[in-house]
């Protein structure tokens, strides 16, 4: 469906000149929901407005359904290319009701359709997005959830090929920006259309995505699942993008090639048995990553309070530790942990009770540990 290759994109400052897009390349298949996910100028809304026609390309191409839509000798304006995009602005018309700004692609456009028909259209889409009954509504009475939702309809009513999202809930409250990430996912599977939805929220990508590239310094880092992308990052890097994560220092000192895992020896002596990245060498320094929610703790005896259900010690690694720091959220309680070899978090049940300095034994089990 979408073909991105090498896509470099450049601008120039006062400073010179900027890649903010550098090598690119990714596709998009029929019906996939694909994710650019990354921090604030990482590149991936540019990569975007490259795609939408809004940015020309330095150098790579862009192919749209089979169409070369852009390259180094070929430019297809924005609005002859198959595609429809919501920003993250939404940009609703507020001199126009609900029903005219969804209407005006199709007036904007050119099609032959007449007034009936266009009205027609645009109440399909509106019922779609469960907005129906505020189609005579003046836009500036709508809230933010509302126009969100106006502008997906807005896209959505010129059946386009590839539906573009740029941050679009960023400006919603937290309940409704759960919500919505369900109605947007759910509705883009019904349809069959073919989506990138570029976020800096790592929540949104793993909940909606068939396909996440994680980006940075105008690169993609690594691509895959949201499963992959989660549980096996290539880097410290990735993890770091996508969520929370613990990062200790060690050095390779044994491999089992059959089970591809590693014995990772930290500074203290403590050693750690280790899945190994696909790309690592069998030797040398690593870094070794888990995910805070994937410790289990154990309170030692003597130590008082409570703690959660320890794992079977034959499947797990163990490090010693003390209780620095715990934080109450509501959901979940985030503890900060000193250990011989570096701080660790673990993030709890709320129930949870652990004393200020308190001895605790950390479980990690081995498939949980990745090294790097």
């Amino acid at each position: 469906m979408l073909r991105v290759e090498n896509l470099r994109k450049s601008f120039v400052s006062e400073n010179g000149v900027v890649n903010a897009i550098d090598g690119v390349t990714f596709s998009v298949a029929s019906g996939q929901f694909f994710t650019l996910l990354g921090p604030s100028g990482c590149g991936k809304s540019t990569t975007l407005r490259c795609v939408a026609g809004l940015e020309s390309i330095t150098s790579g191409r862009i192919e749209i359904d089979g169409e070369l839509v852009a390259s180094e000798s070929r430019f297809v304006d924005a609005n002859r290319r198959p595609i429809a995009m919501v920003f993250q602005s939404y940009a609703i018309w507020p001199h126009m009701t609900v029903l005219e700004n969804v209407m005006f692609p199709l007036s904007y456009r050119g099609s032959a359709a007449g007034r009936s028909e266009r009205r027609e259209r645009a109440m399909a889409a509106l019922k779609m997005v469960q907005l129906d009954h505020l189609a005579d509504r003046d836009a500036p009475y709508l809230s933010g959830g509302q126009q969100q939702r106006v502008a997906l309809a807005r896209s959505l009513v010129v059946n386009p090929k590839l539906l573009l999202l740029d941050e679009p809930l960023s400006n919603l409250d937290a309940k409704l920006r759960e919500e919505m990430r369900f109605e947007i996912k759910e509705l883009t599977g019904r349809l069959g259309i073919s989506t990138i939805y570029v976020t800096h929220d790592q929540a949104e990508a793993l909940s909606m995505s068939d396909q996440i590239a994680v980006m940075s310094g105008g690169k993609i880092l690594q691509q895959g699942t949201p499963r992959e992308i989660y549980l096996e990052p290539v880097s410290s890097s990735v993890a770091r993008i996508v969520g929370n994560v613990n990062v200790l220092q060690g050095v390779i000192v044994g491999s089992r090639d059959a089970q591809r895992q590693i014995e990772v020896r930290l500074p203290s002596g403590q050693s750690l048995r280790c899945r190994r990245a696909e790309a690592k060498a069998s030797e040398g320094n690593v870094e070794v990553m888990f995910r805070p929610e994937l410790v289990g703790v154990r309170l030692n005896e003597g130590a008082g309070g409570e703690a959660g259900t320890s794992i079977d010690g034959a499947s797990v690694n163990s490090l010693q530790g003390r209780v620095d720091r715990v934080d109450f959220t509501g959901d979940h309680l985030k503890v900060l942990f000193h250990t011989a070899d570096g701080e660790v978090t673990a993030k709890l049940p709320p129930d949870v009770i652990l004393p200020k300095d308190g001895e605790v034994t950390l479980t990690i089990k081995v498939e949980n540990c990745v090294a790097q």
